[in-house]
């Protein structure tokens, strides 16, 4: 499953990251181009992303992405 988001603060980076920590399953955070993938565990990984674009947020894990829905701007 993927969620395209915008992350507009550290506050929502550091939320998603938390919420990753906590699942099993890996989590990936992408640019649009997939150019660069980090693992949404790892917070010093998670600034070689550029977050002025929307990122693709990447998990097998439909609860992890049920949890994220209210974290940053869901983008079409």
């Amino acid at each position: 499953m993927i969620s395209k988001k915008i992350i507009r603060s550290i506050s929502e980076l550091q939320a998603i990251q938390n919420t990753a920590i906590r699942f099993n399953e890996e989590v990936g955070i992408h640019s649009l181009d997939s150019l660069t993938i980090v693992d949404a565990k790892s917070f010093i990984g998670l600034f070689a992303l550029d977050f002025t674009q929307p990122v693709l947020i990447v998990s097998e894990s439909e609860a992890f992405h049920k949890s994220i829905r209210d974290i940053g701007e869901d983008v079409e």
